[in-house]
């Protein structure tokens, strides 16, 4: 596994950090929190660096983003430039088709790639395979706690986006990132629907979609991260399980 930056030293750089398994070294680390970071590369035994230009300039071979859509813009053309390969969480970034096209282009020219892991869906290969007959229909329904939306409270199960996935990516920067992933497979903008339910005990996001190759429903209930209830454990476990794939011969999956 390579030598990785992280970008962004919270929750999902946390649990990185906890579940990371023999060959993966953490050798450099940037948060906008300066004591976060220092925090982060006590624990990890990472340089901490002091902006973004030195995490760019630092040794490693992969960069890893987790911190928000905003620091995807901010980071991922220099990354590039720099020789890094870079894996995206904030996919959300990516719902830009010009920013999308702009940087699909630069790895291109520069033979650098960009990863963006399944994050906190099953079922995104099957999308993959199945947009090459076509699909007549792609609805994201995602349900979550008025917790997890950064709400106080609600009265009952209610839908508060009904939308494309760009729209929504830009209205719930921090909660819908999944849309973006799922587009990227389709190779379309699926529908979303947002659901905010007083009851929900995990953040479910249910995929539906329809074409030649028949009917699917993926159903996926995810637990938030405990410090985090915004993010889901299963994004962070996503990440490992790409940087533990990147080295191997043997590929399962489309």
């Amino acid at each position: 596994m390579p030598r990785i930056a992280l970008l962004g030293c919270g929750n999902i750089a946390s649990i990185i950090a906890a579940h990371a398994t023999d060959g993966v070294e953490i050798t450099a680390c940037y948060d906008v929190d300066g004591t976060r970071c220092r925090d982060y590369a006590r624990r990890t035994g990472a340089t901490a660096c002091a902006d973004l230009d030195g995490l760019l300039a630092a040794d490693h071979a992969l960069l890893v983003e987790a911190a928000s859509p905003e620091a995807v813009r901010e980071c991922l053309t220099g990354a590039l430039e720099h020789g890094r390969d870079v894996v995206v969480l904030s996919v959300g970034a990516l719902s830009d088709p010009g920013f999308l096209d702009e940087t699909r282009a630069l790895a291109s020219r520069l033979g650098r790639t960009i990863h963006v892991p399944s994050g906190a869906v099953f079922g995104l290969d099957n999308i993959k395979v199945a947009r090459i007959s076509g699909l007549d229909r792609l609805l994201l329904r995602t349900t979550k706690a008025p917790r997890s939306l950064g709400m106080d409270d609600a009265t009952g199960r209610q839908c508060i986006f009904r939308g494309k996935a760009g729209e929504a990516v830009r209205r719930f920067p921090k909660n819908i990132n999944v849309s973006a992933a799922l587009g990227l497979a389709a190779g379309r903008e699926p529908d979303v629907e947002l659901w905010v339910d007083p009851a929900a005990t995990a953040n479910r996001h249910e995929i539906i979609a329809a074409g030649e190759f028949g009917e699917v429903t993926i159903r996926t209930d995810n637990r938030p991260s405990p410090d985090n209830p915004a993010t889901s454990y299963l994004a962070a476990l996503s990440v490992l399980t790409l940087l533990r794939d990147l080295d191997d011969p043997v590929r399962v999956g489309t």
